[in-house]
Order: structure tokens, then C-alpha cells, then sequence
């Protein structure tokens, strides 16, 4: 947010427990050596608390999904409940952005960025968040120099120019190397997905 002033490097207690549990439940679901090295690397920098910046909490019109997102995603995969729970608690202090910058049609799309640049704690080395699609929505091709892993929370396709169109599942992973080409789309219900991102 721009002007937005920095606080001391004090993670709010519930934004702390869903970085934990998001992290630790990604590097237990990761089923590829580059996916497990890149988590390895975003656990141990999280452990850093960088420069906290003021967000004004609040949903984007997308949000409208995010209920009944989150309780497909506790019902199919259960060893995702837990995570569902803790973004439950954290959610209210967090900022949903993303709508403008998408360049989707509004109610399309919305985005928390939690850690990362313009996020709730800027910093430039690792990145983590969450993304929501509402049904019937493509999010565009794009590309960043951080390798990802992806942490599906619905049903959904993702797309890599180097392997097409596929779907990981509820409570699937992949990784995706840096640099490389990549989108997302959703079908009949909301895609919700967390990313964690890490600079190499």
C-alpha cells in the first residue's frame, strides 16, 4: 500500500501460526526433490521476520468464494483442515488484493500476499500467498525469476509451458522452475491455491 508505514518486525500471532502450518503441511504433501529443496529454503528464511507493513484488512468481490472454497477444501483432503482453520483465524487481519492488476473482469480474482514485495511483510527472498478464481476463469500466462511450489486447495487445471495443461487436485503439489511460463484456470467451482515462491 503505498505510504503505508512500517512497523517493527512483529508478526501478528495468527498470521504466524498459518505461515507454520501452511509450510510445514507444503514440505510433507511435496513429492519432488527441487519442490522439497525450494520449501526447505522458504521454511528456514520465514524464520525471519522482515519489515511489517500496515494493510487495511478487507475482501475483494471475489471473496464471495472463499467460504465455500475452503469447506470443499477441509471435506475432500482432510490433512488440509488444519490449514483451513488457521487462515479462518487469520484471514480478518489480512488484506485481499489483486483484482485491478489481474486484468480479469471484476469478481474474477483476488490475492493475499502475505510475505513478499508490496505484501504484509515486505521482503524480496521468499514470497507466500494465496490466490481464489471464481468459477469459469483463466488467470493469464506469466512468469517470475523465484521458483514456486504450488499447494492446490480445490479442484482446478494449472498450465507450464513445458509439460501443458494438468490437475494436481485437491491438496496436490507441483513445482515450477524459474523463469518458466505458467497460468491457471478454474472450472465449475472457485480455485483457491497457495503459493510460496523462493529468489535462486
Amino acid at each position: 500500500m503505498k505510504g503505508a508505514k512500517v512497523t517493527p518486525q512483529i508478526r501478528p500471532p495468527e498470521v504466524q501460526n498459518f505461515i507454520d502450518v501452511t509450510l510445514a503441511l507444503m514440505a510433507g504433501l511435496v513429492s519432488t526433490p527441487e519442490a522439497g529443496a525450494a520449501l526447505e529454503g522458504i521454511r528456514e528464511g520465514a524464520k525471519q521476520v522482515g519489515p511489517q507493513t500496515p494493510r487495511r484488512a478487507g475482501r475483494q468481490p471475489a471473496c464471495q468464494h472463499l467460504g465455500d472454497a475452503l469447506i470443499r477444501a477441509a471435506a475432500t483432503d482432510p490433512r488440509l483442515a488444519p490449514l483451513c482453520a488457521a487462515f479462518s483465524v487469520a484471514e480478518p487481519l489480512l488484506e485481499w488484493t489483486g483484482e485491478e492488476e489481474s486484468g480479469l473482469a471484476p469478481g474474477s480474482y483476488a490475492e493475499i500476499t502475505l510475505l513478499g514485495p508490496g505484501g504484509h511483510e515486505e521482503r524480496r527472498d521468499i514470497w507466500l500467498g494465496l490466490s481464489l478464481l471464481a468459477p469459469h476463469v483463466r488467470y493469464p500466462d506469466h512468469n517470475h525469476a523465484p521458483e514456486e511450489v504450488y499447494l492446490a486447495l480445490s479442484d482446478g487445471d494449472f498450465w507450464r509451458e513445458t509439460s501443458g495443461w494438468f490437475t494436481p487436485g485437491t491438496g496436490g503439489t507441483f513445482y515450477n522452475q524459474p523463469s518458466v511460463r505458467h497460468a491457471m484456470r478454474s472450472g465449475e467451482t472457485p480455485l483457491l491455491a497457495i503459493w510460496a515462491l523462493r529468489r535462486v
